[in-house]
């Protein structure tokens, strides 16, 4: 008796040092004091590193506990898991987490890095490659269902003999790609039950026309190029979870479309562009931006668009590098939509580039304000030295560079040979003057135009140093350009 007594009394007292797990939409919350818990009580974690203020992380949460509650639905062992990095600064620091959201997967104890999308099927498909075999074997019509069911996308290859060269360049394909489920079988009853043939190779969707087949000889390439075009809808909506999908996909050329939910204007068009997507399936692909969103604020300002000009429409073409293509009549009708996108699959539109009007009093002020149209009249006038500050409104290093550079103007106001100026880099773009992020500053010299990138210090001295040495005197700022790359450059996904 004493001993069943004391047995109970250790079991008691371990079981209440344990940290409660707490749930959040079928999300494990995770603290300090039970993630090395929830690590081992189960074999697989999917862990997020979140900011409450992270705009991303605000996308990602809604598809998180979906796919969390779509596992949980089916009884898998994959659990989903999120870290307030905020509040766990150690746990965060412990790991490693540097930027939100940041998701690792622990399998067995062990983490990698999560590299999946951030839709929930998407997610699932992703942590189900990890914990079973990558392409699901469907032996009987009602598993067959089941998984197809399961997904907003699956590839299905139907084979007689799954040791054959085609069989083997499906599971190939299966193995490398985690976005999508990947199912084979080669029972006859399944065979039957949709239709095919052996060697058939079935993509199927719970969007537009529900389902693509792939045909022709199966080469791993092509059917890769297969998926990831006609895994996609016809139009896609831009958002902070398919930014990613979007700007890495297959197809480089994107008609974006510029429309408000408020006004209506999804109703009045997105079927319409559905349809005119089809004749550029695999070129152009076809994504709206609901304009009444307050997070799309820069890709105002990079295409140099008003919230008055809505509807709009650009091309833009991410292949190697941006361009963009306005049309002509701006109307969103049909028979403009077709005219803009066949002129430019068929190479006859001339790029865009923003511009702005030429204030009158651009060189009142001790910095001069450049435009597109007066940039190379000023910047490579051959009897005077230039410096040019290329800088974008959002850029907080751009604000904090502004009173140094008002007061170098003030400085050199009165030196005939010298001309301080700036120039909006995002309203005004140069064809030949490439930025790659901001504020770069460059002394155009006089007599032979030579451009000087400075990458000093951004202090009243070192600049005055650059300036009085004709651009000679640069001091290296490693640290400085280090800061530009992580805040001033908009990554695709915010554009």
């Amino acid at each position: 008796m004493k001993f069943a007594t004391l047995t109970f009394l250790v079991i008691f007292v371990f079981a209440t040092t344990l940290a409660k797990i707490e749930t959040e939409d079928a999300v494990l919350v995770l603290t300090k004091d039970n993630f090395g818990e929830a690590i081992e009580q189960n074999d697989y974690v999917l862990i997020e590193f979140y900011a409450p203020w992270c705009s991303h992380c605000k996308g990602l949460a809604p598809e998180y506990a979906k796919a969390a509650k779509k596992l949980q639905e089916t009884d898998s062992t994959v659990k989903l898991a999120k870290v307030d990095a905020t509040v766990e600064t150690e746990l965060a620091e412990k790991h490693g987490i540097t930027a939100y959201p940041t998701l690792r997967f622990y399998r067995k104890g062990i983490d990698i890095d999560y590299n999946g999308g951030r839709k929930a099927d998407q997610i699932i498909a992703w942590v189900m490659k990890k914990t079973a075999p990558a392409v699901k074997d469907l032996p009987t019509v009602e598993e067959a269902k089941s998984f197809i069911e399961a997904y907003n996308v699956t590839i299905v290859g139907f084979f007689k003999d799954i040791e054959s060269d085609a069989a083997k360049e499906f599971l190939e394909v299966g193995n490398a790609v985690d976005e999508h489920a990947f199912g084979i079988s080669s029972n006859n009853e399944v065979f039957n039950e949709y239709g095919v043939e052996d060697g058939k190779i079935i993509l199927f969707k719970k969007f537009d026309e529900g389902k693509s087949e792939f045909n022709g000889e199966i080469d791993a390439v092509k059917l890769q190029n297969f998926i990831s075009i006609h895994a996609m809808p016809l139009v896609v909506e831009f958002n902070q979870n398919s930014a990613e999908e979007i700007f890495n996909g297959h197809i480089k050329s994107h008609l974006l479309i510029f429309l408000s939910k408020e006004a209506g204007h999804f109703d009045d068009h997105v079927e319409k562009l559905k349809e005119l997507a089809k004749n550029f399936r695999g070129q152009v692909l076809f994504v709206t931006i609901n304009a009444d969103e307050s997070d799309h604020g820069r890709i105002f300002e990079f295409f140099g668009i008003k919230k008055s000009d809505i509807p709009v429409m650009r091309i833009i073409n991410l292949d190697q590098k941006t361009l963009k293509y306005k049309p002509e009549k701006p109307e969103i009708s049909s028979e403009n939509i077709m005219e803009f996108v066949t002129a430019y699959v068929e190479g006859k539109l001339k790029k865009h580039l923003n511009t702005e009007d030429l204030p009158e009093d651009w060189d009142k002020h001790p910095v001069k304000v450049l435009v597109s149209s007066n940039f190379y009249e000023v910047a490579f006038d051959k009897t005077k030295n230039v410096l040019v500050e290329f800088y974008v409104p959002w850029c907080t290093h751009c604000s904090q560079l502004a009173p140094i550079y008002e007061a170098l103007g003030e400085k050199y106001e009165n030196t005939e040979d010298l001309v301080i100026a700036k120039l909006d880099a995002v309203a005004n773009e140069l064809d030949d003057v490439k930025i790659l992020s901001y504020p770069t500053i460059i002394l155009f010299k006089k007599k032979t135009n030579e451009a000087v990138e400075y990458t000093g210090e951004r202090t009243f001295e070192e600049l005055s140093k650059f300036i009085d040495s004709d651009g000679a005197s640069v001091q290296a700022a490693e640290e400085a350009q280090e800061e530009d790359e992580d805040d001033d450059v908009p990554r695709k996904d915010e554009l």
